[in-house]
């Protein structure tokens, strides 16, 4: 498990960007303790500081998970975020989504028009539970 690299980092938060916003500093420095990013097997994990410092002590290959996996990084080294992100992020999100319509052509679309594209949700992660780690 190591930290984010530079170009990494700004993939993570571009990402994260698009859903929360400025709102990206809560989840690092948060009231309970302070929180990062760690990379490990390709997967970006969210992990308290206090747990980081605990599991220095476990060695890299025995290492399955640790923290919260909040995605992964393609071969084409494109961030996507997992299921598994939402619970951090839905309190800070406007909405887990991307539009697929400007917001008048929305007010004036039948009802069966695809409005937002689907990004993750809850049946997603029990559906692929398996596979997630």
């Amino acid at each position: 498990m190591r930290p984010l690299t530079e170009a990494e980092t700004r993939a993570v938060f571009e990402k994260l960007g698009r859903y929360i916003g400025e709102n990206i500093q809560l989840l690092v420095e948060r009231p309970d303790g302070t929180y990062c990013f760690r990379l490990h097997r390709d997967r970006v994990y969210y992990v308290s500081e206090k747990l980081l410092k605990g599991a220095a002590s476990i060695p890299r290959g025995s290492l399955v998970a640790l923290g919260t996996c909040f995605g992964k990084f393609t071969k084409t080294q494109k961030f996507r975020l997992n299921v598994t992100a939402l619970d951090f992020l839905a309190p800070y999100a406007k909405g887990f989504g991307v539009a697929a319509k400007s917001t008048q052509d929305c007010r004036k679309v039948d009802p069966m028009a695809i409005v937002v594209f689907h990004q993750a949700d809850v049946g997603e992660y029990v559906r692929s539970e398996d596979t997630l780690t």
